[in-house]
């Protein structure tokens, strides 16, 4: 359960986006790394005490439905639902792009329906199968970080072989924010998408042995981790490479591992991208199986997704991700500026809708509890409330920024089509209003 939600948060984008980040904001992204991460523990914590307070099917999916009404469970189910089958696709593409490198005379098309088909084929087998498949993907991830902010702090110590050592690459190149400390804050919205996934941690904490527990330790263990990881390795970055540098946007890591003379730095970085983008396409068909799941328990979907096999499996949810994730692969196939460009561009806020959700049902659920059994609070969220009400206050800022900022604005707006259409769909759901088969609060 604690690699799960580790490896959760550590997917490509810290490979590989992370440049971006750098080049638009200069060594300061350390900040905006420390900052998003601060936000996204303080959301995690927040949904940690829930969860373990009262464990419930479907998670924050559930507390939102019981806190915030109907209507709010819906959205965030279903949100949360279309923001994770689209990962489906964007992982199983990236993914075959990747493979492609060393296969290039095969598809694209081809090589992402393999990966697809052979994740989907694990989830399918059980919940420990998709467990087993995580803890291995998440140990190579978190030991590639390791290493790679060993040898990062051997070369900012002098100590490995040709390297000068120092900090002059923080301030030698326009200073330390050579962009402005407005360039800092506006890369907190990209560096928020990053963190995005440590959340499923309470998803999958409904089919272990011991939730309760299992949450608490995820959540405590994950704090420190998440800081180490993306700071630290950020820092490793613009400190051993000249943050202007062309290389550093491409693949920040592998610019590092260049300048080290480390060989075969291409092989290597595509493996440890290929392994990222494996183990959130496996999350991904996991997540979105037991968020589906979870909204057939009121009828907020078909019935028919009820179903379970002979290890307790959903597996009609799980098949209704991946030929949502099918499809869209082969729009990428097919279409990818336009119809793929608009289905990447309408989940892009989406899960930042569900934090939000997540901290105002947190704020209802607490009243509630220390009302009821204010015994189950055995984690809290720190200083509440007003910690939540700055969370609360944090999250819709970067919501809003969101919809200002020109790299965020199409995903801003397409995203809020999408919150709509959902919206839409309630409203005919509860016009037929089907009985709910059980109720989702409660361990």
């Amino acid at each position: 359960m604690n690699l799960i939600a580790l490896g959760g948060v550590i997917g490509a984008g810290l490979f590989v986006g992370s440049g971006v980040v750098i080049h638009r904001t200069g060594p300061a992204a350390v900040v905006s790394f420390l900052l998003a991460g601060v936000l996204t523990v303080l959301i995690m914590r927040m949904l940690a005490e829930m969860t373990v307070a009262r464990p419930a099917l479907g998670s924050f999916y559930a507390y939102a439905r019981e806190v915030l009404g109907a209507r709010a469970g819906f959205a965030v189910g279903w949100m949360y639902w279309y923001f994770f089958v689209i990962v489906v696709a964007v992982e199983a593409v990236a993914g075959g792009e990747i493979l492609q490198l060393w296969l290039p005379g095969v598809p694209l098309w081809v090589l992402s329906g393999v990966l697809l088909a052979v994740l989907t084929a694990t989830n399918l087998v059980s919940a420990r199968s998709y467990g087993e498949f995580e803890y291995w993907f998440a140990s190579i991830k978190v030991l590639a970080i390791a290493c790679f902010l060993v040898v990062g702090a051997l070369a900012v110590f002098g100590f490995w072989p040709g390297a000068h050592g120092g900090l002059a690459n923080l301030t030698a190149h326009g200073g330390f924010a050579p962009l402005g400390v407005g360039a800092v804050l506006a890369a907190v919205v990209p560096c928020v998408a990053f963190y995005t996934g440590a959340e499923i941690v309470t998803i999958a904490a409904a089919e272990s042995a011991e939730p309760r527990r299992a949450v608490a330790d995820a959540m405590r263990s994950i704090i420190l981790r998440v800081v180490a990881f993306y700071v630290g390795s950020v820092f490793v970055v613009v400190a051993v490479v000249p943050w202007n540098s062309p290389e550093i946007r491409v693949s920040p890591y592998a610019a590092v591992l260049s300048v080290l003379e480390i060989p075969a730095v291409s092989t290597v970085m595509n493996a440890i991208v290929l392994t990222a983008v494996l183990s959130c396409l496996n999350s991904a068909l996991y997540t979105s199986s037991r968020m589906l799941f979870a909204l057939t328990r009121n009828g907020d979907a078909p019935r028919a997704l009820t179903r379970l096999g002979r290890d307790g499996v959903p597996r009609r949810a799980i098949l209704a991700g991946t030929v949502v994730g099918c499809v869209s692969v082969l729009a990428a196939y097919l279409s990818p500026d336009v119809v793929f460009q608009f289905l990447v561009n309408s989940y892009g806020a989406v899960a930042l809708f569900v934090y939000l959700a997540i901290a105002l049902a947190q704020v209802r659920m607490r009243r509630r509890i220390e009302r009821e059994d204010p015994g189950a609070l055995s984690l809290r969220m720190w200083l509440f409330p007003w910690l939540s009400y700055l969370t609360i206050g944090l999250m819709a800022a970067v919501i809003l920024a969101m919809a200002v900022l020109p790299d965020s604005r199409s995903q801003f707006w397409l995203s809020l089509a999408t919150l709509a259409v959902v919206l839409a769909a309630y409203e005919v759901r509860r016009r037929r209003a089907p009985a709910p088969l059980a109720t989702t609060a409660g361990p």
